[in-house]
């Protein structure tokens, strides 16, 4: 049951939610056979927030119902029952009831946990997302991730400190240095995480911080960190390394080092088509055909918008069309013939 729960937990926050469903469901049906109610309520709780997060609100009640602590016990965690079976009521559409039911439930919080306290203060946080409002998120996130360091808890933190990260980049109501300081606490905590897969997804979300930053530099070295994390055989893995290369060489492109950015994004083009994701692999054509342009290479250039636009075609994708007929034109114009350049800035009219 532990190792299931474990399972389940690491699953989450990697957003496999189906998959943590999976292991909850499992550890669930084993604590039926064990003498220890308490047990199974913990095990019903972690079901049902499971199914909060897939957004099967009444499925997640039914089991929040199953997870109601005894008279006696009700004190332990109260808070957390509280919230959860109120946001699953709501079907997680009113978050103003939500939050306000997350008012009361921090109320008993004098009795509970660090770690029930920022959990509260993270569900306060989706709540706030759910109401388009990332600047409140973002500061219950940050207050998630303090009280989780205080309660020494390194990989919850950073959890939290990168969904901070990402409400306070969506807010735009935080300086840049205010959000690379939380950005450099998060890889700092990224250090001491000994499981590979959380410590890859953070280093790319880190990245993905930097680049809208436009701290290439940083963005780049992060999101080689996440890829040297990145080996396992599941199809979800390999999907996350191709888009990893695929920053990788967004990055150097940004950064101008454009000799090392071929190889990147030659890497994610073969795996994208591996994986059959058409649309994406003619992002990294568009990508590779504009080094090669910026390297004077506009023969290369020109192969690699029409592959690109090929791929776009065959995705239905309009806007990558539109940008690899534009290339195009561009590239032909390079190698001399303006006529052809002429018909392909046509195609974007």
């Amino acid at each position: 049951i532990e190792g299931l729960t474990r399972a389940g937990r690491q699953a989450l926050a990697l957003g496999a939610r189906q998959e943590a469903v999976g292991y909850f469901r499992k550890a669930l049906l084993l604590s039926r056979d064990t003498v220890s109610p308490r047990l199974h309520r913990a095990c019903a709780f972690n079901l049902g927030a499971a199914y909060v997060e897939t957004g099967k609100p009444k499925k997640a009640l039914e089991f929040f119902l199953q997870s109601q602590p005894s008279e006696k016990e009700s004190g332990e965690h109260l808070g957390d029952h509280f919230f959860n079976a109120r946001a699953a009521q709501e079907g997680l559409q009113d978050f103003s009831k939500a939050l306000e039911c997350c008012g009361k439930a921090t109320g008993h919080n004098g009795t509970s946990q660090a770690g029930s306290r920022a959990a509260t203060h993270m569900q306060m946080g989706c709540c706030y997302l759910g109401m388009q409002e990332p600047a409140r998120a973002a500061r219950c996130f940050l207050d998630a991730a303090q009280t989780y360091m205080a309660a020494e808890s390194p990989e919850a933190a950073a959890v939290a400190l990168s969904r901070a990260s990402g409400s306070m980049l969506q807010s735009r109501r935080f300086q840049p240095a205010e959000i690379a300081g939380i950005l450099a606490q998060c890889r700092s905590l990224c250090e001491t995480i000994p499981e590979p897969a959380l410590r890859g997804k953070l280093y790319n979300d880190i990245g993905l911080g930097y680049s809208q930053l436009h701290i290439f530099s940083l963005a780049a070295e992060s999101f080689e960190q996440a890829l040297g994390l990145c080996g396992g055989e599941l199809e979800r893995d390999r999907h996350q390394e191709a888009a990893l290369l695929q920053n990788l060489g967004a990055a150097h492109n940004a950064l101008c080092s454009f000799g090392t950015a071929l190889g990147w994004h030659h890497r994610a083009a073969v795996l994208h088509s591996t994986l059959g994701n058409r649309r994406a692999q003619g992002q990294c054509f568009v990508n590779l055909a504009y080094a090669c342009s910026q390297l004077g290479n506009h023969e290369a250039a020109a192969e690699n918008y029409l592959h690109a636009l090929q791929a776009f075609r065959d995705s239905g994708d309009m806007q990558g069309q539109w940008q690899a007929c534009e290339g195009l034109g561009t590239a032909c114009f390079h190698l001399g013939d303006p006529q052809k350049a002429i018909r392909h800035y046509q195609e974007t009219l």
